[in-house]
């Protein structure tokens, strides 16, 4: 008898001896799909295959910056409230929105100061972002 319309019907095939249809899909494959998932972001939105030196030294430091930025990325979108769209942004979203933004820097001895633009549509979201990222002490 078919499932009716509508109705979602799924199926796991596996030579895993334990475990419940359940458990496998939520703890092995969603997961590897997610690790899929931010191995793509790395790549599409961060260029982080970009490897066109012709020295394997500066491929790997080009890659280790990458790294960088995906953790800087990724700390970024963390920081954002729950209930913002930020918070589960694309990469290229938060690049684009917040962090490609005209503004002006003013270096002191103890801080820096960001003067954003009157126009800058996203000075909220900016300003309780910047007030949970961890200051930066040296």
């Amino acid at each position: 008898m078919a499932p009716p319309v509508g109705a979602a019907s799924s199926a796991i095939v596996t030579n895993l001896a334990s475990g419940s249809a359940k458990a496998l899909y939520e703890d092995l494959y969603c997961r590897r799909g997610a690790a899929e998932n931010h191995i793509k972001s790395w790549k599409t939105h961060l260029a982080a295959d970009r490897t066109s030196c012709t020295r394997a030294t500066a491929n790997q430091f080009r890659l280790f910056l990458h790294a960088g930025a995906y953790r800087l990325m990724w700390g970024l979108r963390a920081a954002m409230p729950k209930r913002s769209s930020f918070a589960v942004a694309q990469f290229d979203t938060l690049r684009l929105r917040l962090i490609k933004i005209a503004a002006r820097v003013v270096e002191m001895k103890t801080q820096i100061r960001l003067h954003l633009p009157t126009s800058c549509p996203h000075q909220r979201i900016l300003r309780i972002v910047l007030d949970r990222i961890a200051r930066l002490v040296t």
